[in-house]
């Protein structure tokens, strides 16, 4: 695959901590605006704009998308960000506790997730997918890092290891939340973009719509330009490659607003038929396989067997729990768009 070096726009060192936020989509309006609270420079002005307009604001409103533009330009004018002068790649390393994973953060090509190099696992949602374009395009800028796994090849982690442990690091502080968190710029980065040729895939572990939005965005550019190179801004998008054996993935919840005519009884008695159910204390711990369901004040674990004769995507847990519980359970039909599941 191809991964190449870019001119960082990034936070002045000493506003890094104050600057860092949770990505757009994991926090709701409320929780962003009281992240943001007594902080001018949370990123969150310019990823969640709509805290900074009137409570009950249509969020997919023209207002909401002039004023990320207005405050990522703001933002730039007060000199908040660095312009690098020269392209680059850099090592991003996140801790919690003793948990440690490095990735590099540089750019994809959008070819090659049009084409399958780069994997998805995950059906957009339309509205998200709009929102991601429309922002993308007011602020015309990448804001947030495509999240891409690969299989860890030794070529690319003797470069990593040598850059974490020689150079000195651009940013070094721990988040509110206590995930510490460290950026070195790689000191080769055409060494990096030549280990890269030899992965044959990335996979999406998060951000989906990011993807899909700059896929979107890029090729309208492209369509609109005569003649272009494979690096050039609008062929690639933002994207932080973590090597997979270092990955610790965190739950991701789905929430239906009702039980599909069912009462909790007959519910619980069809996920039976489907899987195994076993009532918990509290919010069970998990193995590959098994969800925890929240119903009625109370916790259930459900184990559901993938097919064995079904190809990657089939057999991941949420396409498993969507095929045999959210579609003919609950009546869930497209994901990306049915009203009944956030």
């Amino acid at each position: 695959m191809r991964f190449f070096s870019f001119r960082a726009l990034r936070p002045m060192p000493d506003l890094a901590a104050r600057m860092a936020a949770p990505p757009y989509d994991v926090v709701d309006v409320d929780q962003a605006r009281r992240l943001a609270a007594g902080n001018p420079f949370s990123f969150l002005h310019i990823s969640r704009p709509e805290i900074d307009l009137p409570v009950g604001t249509d969020p997919y409103s023209d207002a909401v998308y002039e004023r990320a533009a207005s405050v990522f330009r703001e933002f730039q004018r007060r000199g908040l960000f660095i312009r690098d002068e020269r392209p680059g790649i850099y090592l991003y390393m996140q801790q919690r506790g003793t948990h440690r994973q490095f990735g590099l953060m540089g750019c994809c090509c959008i070819d090659d997730y049009l084409n399958g190099t780069i994997r998805r696992h995950e059906h957009t949602r339309l509205e998200k997918e709009a929102d991601r374009t429309r922002h993308t395009k007011a602020v015309g800028a990448h804001v947030g890092p495509v999240f891409l796994m690969y299989r860890a090849r030794f070529e690319i982690d003797v470069l990593v290891e040598s850059a974490a442990s020689e150079e000195e690091p651009l940013y070094n502080f721990e988040a509110e939340d206590g995930v510490r968190h460290m950026v070195w710029r790689m000191p080769d980065a055409k060494a990096v973009e030549r280990a890269f040729l030899t992965v044959e895939r990335a996979y999406i572990a998060d951000g989906h719509h990011r993807a899909a939005a700059y896929a979107k965005v890029g090729a309208e550019m492209r369509a609109a330009t005569s003649g272009f190179k494979d690096d050039a801004p609008h062929n690639i998008f933002l994207a932080a490659l973590f090597p997979a054996s270092q990955l610790r993935i965190l739950p991701y919840h789905r929430f239906v607003r009702d039980l599909n005519g069912l009462s909790v009884g007959e519910f619980l008695e069809r996920m039976g038929k489907v899987g195994r159910v076993e009532r918990t204390g509290g919010a069970p711990e998990l193995s590959p396989g098994e969800c925890g369901v929240f119903i009625a004040g109370l916790w259930h674990k459900l184990a559901l067997p993938a097919p064995s004769n079904a190809d990657a995507v089939s057999q991941l847990d949420a396409s498993v729990l969507h095929d045999k519980v959210l579609g003919p359970v609950l009546g869930i039909g497209d994901p990306r768009s049915d009203a009944r599941i956030g």
